[in-house]
């Protein structure tokens, strides 16, 4: 423990967004970095506690006192060793991890937390600066070969301990580019994309070969791979959408939000459209009406002020949440309390307890109103709460339900569990056909990029211990 008296002394300081009026201009990130005193005494607050708590609310085993301890000693570099120790992509989670070390941390029952998220962002930032993070290729090679589906965080994170062991490790993409929702679910504004382009060149530097424009099971079979590589890992996304099947769902202007936000990222990488995606949804000009009021409805707001939308309203079928957690009750798991994100700050009305009945539109089939009605604490309307919404744009960001089935995971015959998931259990990560594996949403379904990352790590640690009989990699 650095500074005894740290938490005593020094109250939370954060990072700070640059104005809403100066970043609804850009796609950039607006996140302004806190100076290396500022968070050095930030790293002061840890308290080095008996049992640290944020490790139980970090799913890749962060050794959070470690780290904070060495930067506040000033000892950058092997603070950043700790930190790769456990997660090889901490500028994503710096970044877009809702940080539940933070609602663990011991100080979070008296005081307010620790900023982790802040303190890892710099560490690894610092390192790329420096230059510190350069490639690591095996000094010897196995003679393995490793196929693996998907190159989103499960997947690279996988296929970069996989090539540290030494395999050969390809990884077989259906977008043009490494990342998946990394890429192209998550706004520039939030995540810039040339922080994964310098991991994949990290990575094809250390041997991992990149496929892209491969669609296992549909362009190419899997059979083939199964036939080239040793092992094969499943590491695709949670694609499939959750619906809204009320009347008027067909009318145009209704879109899914993973059709609304992979067209501005392509847009702003100047990345071509697949022959095969939607027409150009676009929010300029346009009452814009959000349905779904997690993180990607959050995106989709952020965007749409972007592109000028006139009004953007969102709706949440879930009752308001409390302001402020009952710390005592909850600590240390994951608080239900309202979240207010950037985005929201930017100029989105919020409405709660609100479920939409239908849709209906113009004669030349254009979507013009929801019909909503609003819901008791139990979740059933309220008699006389009708009311409309005008829309011009309506977007579905009510999560997504399971893993694709067409295609890949129909042609090789693997278990769905009863979420319609690949059947793989957290101790082998093993799917129910021989030699192939499962990690990440397509596992255990739609989560968090930090538990992607863990995912990805403990089932290069099964596949290597398969291929080798026995391994060194971490789980």
């Amino acid at each position: 423990m650095g500074k005894v008296t740290g938490f005593l002394e020094i109250d939370r300081q954060d990072r700070r967004y640059a104005p809403a009026s100066d970043r609804i201009r850009h796609f950039h990130e607006f996140v302004i970095p806190l100076s290396e005193e500022a968070t050095r005494d930030q790293a002061a607050r840890c308290m080095n506690c008996g049992i640290p708590f944020c490790h139980s609310g970090c799913p890749v085993n962060n050794q959070i006192p470690d780290w904070n301890d060495l930067v506040y000693k000033e000892e950058w570099r092997e603070a950043l060793r700790n930190l790769h120790s456990t997660n090889n992509f901490p500028e994503f989670t710096g970044r877009v991890c809702p940080a539940p070390c933070e609602a663990a941390c011991t100080l979070n029952l008296t005081d307010t937390p620790v900023t982790i998220k802040t303190i890892e962002c710099a560490i690894v930032d610092r390192g790329w600066q420096e230059g510190w993070i350069v490639p690591e290729p095996a000094s010897t090679r196995t003679g393995k070969s490793v196929g693996i589906i998907g190159a989103g965080p499960a997947g690279l994170a996988c296929a970069q301990q996989l090539a540290r062991a030494g395999h050969e490790v390809h990884v077989y993409e259906r977008w043009g580019k490494a990342g998946g929702l990394l890429r192209y679910g998550i706004p520039d504004f939030k995540m810039e994309k040339h922080l994964i382009d310098r991991r994949v060149a990290q990575m094809e530097a250390e041997g991992v070969v990149f496929h892209y424009n491969c669609e296992v099971g549909v362009s190419v079979p899997p059979s083939q791979l199964m036939g080239r590589h040793h092992a094969l890992v499943l590491a695709g996304g949670a694609e499939k959408s959750r619906d809204l099947p009320i009347p008027g769902r067909d009318l145009a202007g209704i879109h899914f939000a993973m059709d609304f936000l992979p067209q501005q990222n392509r847009r702003v990488s100047k990345e071509p459209m697949p022959t095969n995606s939607a027409p150009p949804i676009l929010a300029g000009g346009k009452h814009v009406v959000v349905i779904g009021g997690g993180d990607t409805g959050s995106d989709c707001i952020g965007t749409s002020v972007r592109q000028g939308a006139l009004s953007v309203v969102q709706l949440e079928i879930m009752p308001r949440p409390p302001e402020k957690e009952n710390k005592l009750l909850t600590w240390p798991n994951w608080p239900l309390k309202l979240r207010t994100s950037s985005s929201h700050e930017e100029g989105a009305e919020r409405e709660f307890s609100v479920m939409t009945t239908k849709f209906t539109g113009s004669k030349n089939g254009q979507v013009e109103k929801l019909h909503c009605v609003r819901l008791d604490d139990r979740m059933q309307p309220i008699a006389g709460s009708e009311f409309e919404l005008r829309a011009d744009l309506v977007l579905l960001a009510m999560g997504f339900v399971s893993p694709l089935h067409e295609g890949l995971l129909e042609w090789l015959g693997v278990a769905i569990d009863k979420r319609g998931n690949v059947q793989a259990d957290t101790n082998d990560y093993r799917a129910s056909i021989d030699k192939v594996f499962a990690c990440g949403d397509m596992r255990r379904g739609q989560s968090l990029v930090v538990w992607a990352i863990r995912e990805g790590r403990q089932c290069a640690h099964s596949v290597d211990q398969f291929l080798m009989g026995t391994t060194t990699l971490p789980r």
